[in-house]
């Protein structure tokens, strides 16, 4: 399975908000969730976001990878800079 994490759009009209998701690769946006590590709030100021860092860590080091938007999500929330010191330390 090629496993992306992207967003999951969520909400109403004119409200969105997102979930970040672990999905397969080949299926579209809305699809059945293979896992859900957190969420994403545009609309507040400044935005606000929670990720679970442990399974994002998790998914990315067993391959998944992340389309920019959610890269943004996961580089802010610190998972990205662990990914990079994990992968330092497998070298």
């Amino acid at each position: 399975m090629a496993a992306k994490i992207r967003l999951k759009r969520v909400g109403r009209k004119g409200q969105p908000s997102y979930r970040v998701v672990v999905l397969d690769g080949r299926k579209p946006r809305d699809a059945k969730v293979v896992a859900e590590l957190g969420y994403y709030d545009p609309k507040t100021n400044p935005a606000t976001f929670a990720i679970d860092n442990e399974a994002a860590l998790k998914w990315l080091l067993n391959g998944a990878k992340a389309t920019p938007a959610a890269r943004d999500i996961l580089s802010k929330a610190g998972v990205m800079a662990a990914l990079n010191e994990a992968r330092l330390k497998k070298a």
